[in-house]
């Protein structure tokens, strides 16, 4: 993660009164974080793609698409439920993950997220749950 990205998410949190930063077009998950109750995606990865077929991204898995469920309290706007819903996709059709592709994604983004503030864990209906890391 460039610091100048992480540095900019952090100035749109702490200055410029934004409740949720959403980084796009990463093609894979990157890391996600919790900061003063607020979240910040450094890449969604994909929801919908054309890219079936293309080899040589496997490792990516790129056959999951990403729904992200933020749910924020009233009056404080911060964060009080944070869920990815990781799903498969092919032939942009879209189904449930596979519960091996639902471990790879909770494990990869504790990985990449391991230095941010925020961990991953598999909860209820297919969902992975992000909550603040234990200081």
């Amino acid at each position: 993660m460039p610091a100048e990205q992480r540095e900019f998410a952090h100035c749109l949190i702490d200055d410029g009164g934004v409740d949720i930063v959403h980084g796009h077009s990463s093609h894979h998950p990157k890391a996600i974080e919790i900061r003063r109750g607020e979240g910040i995606i450094y890449g969604c990865g994909d929801f919908l793609n054309d890219y079936e077929g293309i080899g040589g991204y496997e490792h990516y898995r790129p056959w999951l698409a990403l729904m992200y469920i933020v749910t924020m309290s009233l009056p404080s706007r911060e964060i009080s439920k944070f869920e990815i819903v990781p799903l498969y996709i092919r032939r942009m059709q879209l189904s449930h993950a596979s519960p091996d592709d639902r471990q790879w994604l909770t494990e990869t983004l504790n990985t990449v997220s391991q230095d941010f503030s925020a961990r991953f864990d598999i909860g209820e209906d297919h969902r992975v749950l992000v909550s603040p890391a234990s200081s």
